[in-house]
């Protein structure tokens, strides 16, 4: 194999410690492979004393893989794992743990669950909250934080505390350990016993970790003990593609790599064999504008391709409706489906887009869990309101909105499985100002009879006042309100077309059933146009890249708002850029719910100009539409629409199924 003379460095280097950074597309899985087997024929070093280390199971299978077979087949004992399973091995080693020790995810939740019953804390959004707080704990034991320091980002410091402390208590209880504690616990082990340490430094005399750019502190404290005292540390990573701040990772603990080992070699691998040379000029003029980094030029084999194709429209109907057209164009062209990906920011975005492939029976595939949103409890809170309008009178429904917004009605004031609002008034005949919100809630339910699913959303945030008690849950829950009133703007949005609650209802059952069958088989190797976040696409690649929601609030995401938060941003759009090998599409919108939008201050910084210029006429429009050629100008609503129209024609004589 021919390898270009950054790679060969890499691969011929022996002893201390190195930090190669590997920009997309660069062979760094190559790189890893082939320094593995060097050290082993040509330096001589015993294969058992090699630790190689990635971040997923899957990763790591692949690695050893590719190693077994440049190796011919044979079987060396090389150790290729993630952190957690090389650190669970040494726990297991002097605990004599076994994997009935490790916590499973399930468990984890109903460990959650009971303390926030024994706490008596109360959530509407009861499984958002138990992720939010499990994701909050893990990132807490992942940073090694003072929890006395912490300010909580999902309830109170002191509900945080005792949630953390009885969460503790009970894996202690149980002899359990959850995934981070494997992190934690393994270095205090190594930290207190260095006659362990010594035994597993020895093991372990070079050690190699590929996507550095991810590890967390306690992972990387870890290591620096393991490598002592020879420090053959072997990192690769890119601190571009750090994207998983959340988690704990940071792109700060690659950038002080060199403060830690000053004397470590630094090797740049800059050349992308992956993407044209028009995807990696804007890709790099995107991240350029990021000033915590380690400066790169990086060059490509592949100079031709077509330009960067970059459009706003004015919903994202038009978007969706030029997206199906240019799939069509792509399958004229001879591609497949599986060489298309459209890529979001968050798993919430695509609703319409997934509605419209199933409209018109596009083969697809889901990378992430799609949330299903009318499975979230705020829509759930909706459509209660228009079950009860519609005649309901349960317990459990009345008692799901009763004081939403607050109307200071008592759960015992239902007393029957069936409920009367006779009985009601007279329960409170002592307290008029409870009548009389007994009362509204009569009226209001007689008006939403007669309204359109449209209609009844509105009047429920609006008239019933459901965006005021959305405002004082937000505060309570430590959360922006504008996250939650984005779900009620989408719920309203997808019941615009809808004329009657009849025909919503039976559209949500059909969504919702496909939607189970897809997240079923998501993982099932099918045909398909692959549909993934940012984050789950990272060290995948595709011939067309189509990335939707190029918008402010979206990417970069709302809850960005200090420099370091842009700058994670900013890395995760560089990352869905990278994974275009031939064409890349980014499109933004100029409405998202009937209101104006900003695009993108990320598409400025790739040189896009908006100058909202309209085509003169559609011959023009369609000359600007050929593959690669489009023109960075805002779409026509007339062309769109025709063209949508023949798409769905096309695709309807074609026949395309997604079985």
């Amino acid at each position: 194999m021919a390898f270009n003379e950054s790679q060969i460095k890499a691969v011929d280097f022996k002893d201390g410690a190195c930090m190669v950074l590997a920009g997309p597309g660069s062979g760094k899985t190559t790189v890893i492979t082939h320094r593995t087997k060097k050290l082993i024929e040509d330096y001589g070093v015993n294969p058992s004393n090699i630790l190689v280390i990635t971040f997923t199971k899957a990763a790591a299978t692949e690695m050893q893989t590719r190693f077994q077979s440049l190796m011919g087949g044979r079987y060396y004992p090389v150790t290729f794992g993630t952190f957690h399973a090389v650190y669970f091995k040494i726990l297991k080693y002097a605990y004599n743990y076994s994997a009935d020790n490790i916590l499973r995810e399930d468990k984890k939740n109903e460990y959650i669950k009971d303390i926030i019953g024994k706490l008596h804390l109360e959530f509407d959004d009861e499984n958002e909250f138990i992720k939010d707080i499990i994701s909050e704990i893990s990132l807490v034991k992942s940073e090694m934080v003072d929890l006395q320091n912490y300010y909580a980002k999902n309830c109170s410091e002191d509900n945080f505390r005792k949630i953390f402390k009885l969460y503790n208590d009970r894996l202690i209880r149980e002899n359990v350990v959850d995934f981070d504690d494997m992190l934690v616990m393994c270095y205090e082990l190594l930290s207190k016993r260095p006659d362990i340490l010594k035994l597993w430094q020895d093991k372990y005399k070079y050690i190699l970790i590929d996507e550095f750019q991810d590890i967390c502190k306690v992972q990387y404290e870890v290591i620096k003990l393991l490598a002592l005292p020879e420090n053959n540390l072997f990192i690769v990573g890119d601190d571009d593609q750090s994207i998983y701040r959340f988690r704990g990772a940071k792109p700060e603990i690659m950038l002080g790599f060199k403060h830690d080992y000053t004397s470590a070699t630094e090797l740049l691998l800059d050349t992308n064999y992956r993407s044209t040379g028009e995807i990696v000029n804007k890709s790099a003029m995107l991240i350029k504008q990021n000033e915590k980094r380690f400066s790169k030029a990086i060059k490509t084999n592949r100079q031709e391709g077509n330009i960067t194709d970059i459009q706003v429209f004015k919903n994202e109907k038009e978007q969706i409706s030029h997206i199906l057209d240019l799939i069509s164009r792509y399958k004229d062209n001879g591609y497949e489906y599986n060489d298309i990906a459209i890529l979001f920011r968050t798993n919430i975005t695509p609703r319409l887009l997934v509605e419209k492939l199933m409209e018109y029976n596009l083969p697809f595939r889901m990378k992430d869990v799609i949330p299903n949103i009318y499975e979230h409890w705020i829509t759930q809170n909706i459509l209660t309101y228009i079950r009860i309008a519609l005649g309901s009178r349960s317990r459990g429904d009345f008692l799901q909105i009763i004081n939403r917004p607050k109307r200071y009605i008592s759960r015992d004031a239902f007393t029957n499985p069936e409920v009367s609002f006779w009985d009601l008034k007279q329960y409170y005949s002592d307290k008029q100002y409870v009548v009389e919100r007994i009362e509204r809630l009569q009226y209001d339910i007689q008006w939403l009879q007669k309204m359109t699913p449209f209609e009844a959303i509105n009047y429920i945030r609006h008239g019933i006042g459901y965006d005021d008690y959305i405002l004082e849950y937000a505060a309570y829950r430590r959360i922006r309100p504008e996250e939650l009133y984005e779900i009620l703007d989408e719920l309203q949005e997808a019941a615009a077309e809808f004329k009657t609650y009849e025909k919503w209802f039976e559209h949500i059952s059909l969504y919702s059933e496909e939607l189970k069958r897809q997240n079923k088989e998501r993982n099932a190797q099918r045909e398909g146009i692959e549909l993934s976040t940012m984050h789950s696409s990272k060290g995948l690649e595709y011939k067309t890249v189509i990335i939707i929601g190029a918008n402010e609030g979206i990417s970069p995401y709302q809850k960005a708002f200090l420099p370091e938060d842009i700058e994670e941003e900013r890395r995760l759009f560089y990352v869905a850029m990278t994974r275009a090998r031939d064409n890349l599409h980014i499109f933004a919108v100029r409405e998202r719910f009937g209101k104006a939008t900003d695009i993108s201050r990320f598409l400025s910084e790739i040189g896009f100009v908006d100058t909202e210029v309209k085509p003169t006429n559609t011959t023009s429009r369609q000359g600007s539409l050929r593959l690669g050629k489009t023109s960075h100008s805002t779409s026509s609503a007339k062309y769109l629409s025709e063209k949508a129209v023949n798409s769905k024609k096309a695709f309807e004589r074609k026949a395309f199924s997604t079985r």
